[in-house]
């Protein structure tokens, strides 16, 4: 099996103004490399989807959104389509993120429609997974997860298409963050169960994004881990230093860890040829 090219997305949540957001992608364009070590992408808010691809245009970072409607039009105020985002100029969607889940109550069917949605539109889906402090106190990590994935994916899907990304709930935004032997647990436990949906070999080649309080500092210990393989940033990502930083360790620890980059799953071959 081809090395899992690393895959680091920054998600900005729900900060930026246009002006921010151009000084912010100035700065990351000036701190980054031409020829970019693992594959990158940038998800701004929804009215900063079109202005920063004009930004990232020419460069091989990638543009992603946050969240997206699983019917390609109607009448549902203040939701995007795939088609739409895919227009914008997205190639990746982020699906089921925790806040999402908390906030917004998506779950079950909603969010399988959703990633099948994207996909069908030609996009590339972070599918986000994770439990609560509760839930890990009370060892409910495995079933917690495992639930998720199965409620969301199926074999049917082009599992090239697919990153998932765990964020463990208790680490985002807290500071505090998963050990690498945590994160390592977990990884390999989904790469398991992704084994049982899509077969070990599609599994072997999908990529695994660790989330949660990333920072420089953190980042080569939980990126160093066999089955991490990239990182999902959230407040770091708002910083070009960091981001630039996280990028960096991100490649040094695919290189170290998973050996030269090899042809790559499907999904990953397209972004190459896209960048070409």
């Amino acid at each position: 099996m081809a090395a899992r090219r690393g895959f680091v997305a920054g998600n900005w949540k729900m900060h930026n103004t246009l002006a921010e957001a151009r000084e912010l992608m100035k700065g990351l364009r000036e701190a980054l490399p031409k020829e970019l070590p693992v594959d990158v992408a940038v998800c701004p808010p929804f009215t900063l989807l079109y202005p920063m691809g004009r930004e990232i245009d020419g460069t091989a970072i990638k543009l992603g959104a946050q969240n997206t409607h699983f019917e390609a039009k109607g009448a549902f105020t203040g939701e995007l389509s795939p088609a739409m985002l895919k227009a914008a100029g997205c190639t990746y969607v982020i699906i089921g993120h925790s806040e999402r889940r908390q906030h917004f109550g998506e779950r079950g069917d909603v969010l399988r429609r959703k990633v099948t949605a994207a996909l069908a539109a030609g996009l590339g889906v972070i599918y986000c997974v994770g439990e609560t402090l509760g839930e890990r106190d009370a060892r409910m990590t495995m079933g917690v997860v495992g639930g998720q994935l199965n409620e969301a994916l199926v074999k049917e899907m082009d599992a090239s298409r697919v990153t998932v990304a765990y964020e463990p709930v208790w680490a985002i935004g807290t500071g505090r963050n998963a050990t690498p032997e945590q994160a390592q647990e977990v990884h390999a436990f989904i790469r398991s169960r992704l084994a049982l949906t899509f077969g070990p070999e599609a599994a072997g080649g999908m990529r695994i994004q660790y989330g949660g309080s990333v920072k420089p500092d953190n980042a080569a210990a939980l990126m160093g881990c066999p089955d991490v393989d990239g990182a999902l940033v959230g407040g770091a990502s708002l910083v070009a230093g960091d981001f630039a930083r996280i990028i960096e360790i991100a490649g040094t620890e695919a290189r170290r860890h998973k050996g030269t980059q090899g042809e790559g799953t499907k999904g990953q071959r397209d972004e190459e040829a896209d960048r070409r």
